[in-house]
C-alpha cells in the first residue's frame, strides 16, 4: 500500500479541487492512498495499485471559513473520523482514472454540505 501527498503524483499535475467558486480545497491538503483494487476485471486490476482513498483533514483545512467548517463538521459528522474526511473510488481499471473521480466525489460531498 502506497501512501502520498496529493501533490506528488508519478508524472501528473494535480491541482486544487474547486469546490465552488468560494471554496478550492489546495492539493497541499490533500492525501492519497493506493491500494489494489478488488473484484472481477482480469490480472491487470488484480496486480496494480488502482484502487484510490482520498483525504483531506477539514478541522486543520486553512480553506475553510469558519462558518463553512461548522457545517461540514456537523452535516458530515457521520463520515469523518477525527475530522478528516475520506472517499475511495475503485470503479475505474487505471490509477489516473480512479484518482479523478475521488477527486470529483469529495467535490461533490463537500459541496453538498457547504450548501
Amino acid at each position: 500500500m502506497e501512501r502520498r501527498r496529493a501533490d506528488h503524483g508519478k508524472g501528473q499535475a494535480v491541482t486544487d479541487i474547486e469546490v465552488s467558486r468560494s471554496l478550492r480545497i489546495p492539493a497541499s491538503e490533500l492525501t492519497e492512498r493506493f491500494s489494489r483494487s478488488s473484484g472481477p476485471g482480469g490480472q491487470g486490476i488484480n496486480t496494480t495499485d488502482s484502487r484510490v482513498e482520498l483525504r483531506w483533514d477539514v478541522t486543520a483545512s486553512g480553506a475553510l471559513s469558519p462558518s463553512q467548517r461548522v457545517r461540514i463538521l456537523e452535516r458530515l459528522s457521520t463520515r469523518l473520523v477525527d475530522g478528516v474526511l475520506s472517499v475511495t473510488a475503485s470503479e475505474h481499471r487505471t490509477q489516473l482514472d480512479n484518482r479523478r473521480a475521488a477527486r470529483e466525489r469529495l467535490a461533490e460531498v463537500v459541496r453538498e454540505a457547504v450548501k
